[in-house]
Order: structure tokens, then C-alpha cells, then sequence
């Protein structure tokens, strides 16, 4: 693995296209992105204000969703849910109060490692947008893991939250 540029998010027209998405669960056609997208609203670090973005997921088990940072650790939605944990994610039809929780390094890496097997052309595609080279290798997808911030949204019972 190697680094090939560090990203940096999108501006301009690029921008507009990564934010495409948005429209479609504000249509209510949030079905149509399947289980591999959510949408997440949560608030502005700055202004308080609420904010979204559609971001992959990576995993998803009895304990929660898991999304990387593929902007790195600069990326506005992960410094926000840093700030204010309690949000909400979108997946498919259904909308849920989560708490968002920043996975240790180790962890992303064998995320990433489980991750890249099952869906290969995504995982190089991704990585190259995080700006890493890989090999395809499982050693290579574990380093881009620990280099990756990753974030866990963990469903929460009861307790205020965002709605959308």
C-alpha cells in the first residue's frame, strides 16, 4: 500500500455530484440507495445548524453501522459527529436515532481487512478515493484500515435526538 495524495473534499461541481444522493432520500426515494448507503443528518460543529451526507457502509451487525471517513479525519460529517455523537442515519426506509462512535485504529483495520474480499472493485475504488494505491492484498486494505478514521452508529433506545 501506498499513499498517493492526501484528499481533500469536494468543491464546485464535484460537490454537487457527491451530494446528489441527499435528493433522492429527501425524496423519499431513500429505498432506492439499498443497505450500502444511509443517509446521515446530524449537527454542525460551528453552527449548530442540521446537516447531511451520504456516506457507504462498510459493515453492519447486531451492534450497529459502520462507515469510514474517506475525506480522512478533516471530513465535516466526522468532525461534526465527534462534536455531537447523538444523530440520526437513514438506511433504505428506515430512519433511526443512533449515537456515533469512533472505532480504534486496529479496528478499522480489520474492518477493512472483511470488508475488501466481499466487495473487491468498491474496496480498490474507495481506497483510491482515500488516496492509497493498494495491491489488493489483505495486508494492504488492513493498512489503509488503520489509516481510515471509521465510525460506528450504534441504534439508541430512547433519549432525545435529531429528527429528519
Amino acid at each position: 500500500m501506498r499513499i498517493i495524495k492526501k484528499p481533500g473534499p469536494p468543491t464546485g461541481l464535484r460537490r454537487r455530484l457527491w451530494r446528489l444522493p441527499i435528493q433522492f432520500y429527501r425524496f423519499g426515494l431513500g429505498s432506492l440507495m439499498g443497505q450500502r448507503l444511509m443517509l446521515l443528518t446530524h449537527l454542525g460543529r460551528v453552527s449548530g445548524q442540521r446537516r447531511q451526507a451520504v456516506i457507504e457502509v462498510v459493515e453492519h451487525d447486531e451492534h450497529g453501522w459502520v462507515a469510514a471517513s474517506g475525506f480522512g479525519p478533516r471530513a465535516d460529517w466526522y468532525q461534526n459527529v465527534l462534536k455531537s455523537p447523538d444523530v440520526t442515519v437513514q438506511v433504505g426506509g428506515r430512519t433511526l436515532p443512533v449515537t456515533a462512535t469512533p472505532l480504534p485504529a486496529d479496528e478499522g483495520a480489520e474492518l477493512m481487512a472483511r470488508y475488501a474480499p466481499r466487495h473487491p472493485a468498491a474496496a480498490r475504488r474507495l481506497s483510491k478515493i482515500m488516496g492509497f494505491e493498494v495491491d489488493g492484498s489483505v495486508a494492504d486494505y488492513r493498512e489503509v484500515g488503520r489509516l481510515v478514521p471509521f465510525v460506528r452508529f450504534v441504534p439508541r433506545t430512547a433519549g432525545p435526538g435529531l429528527s429528519s
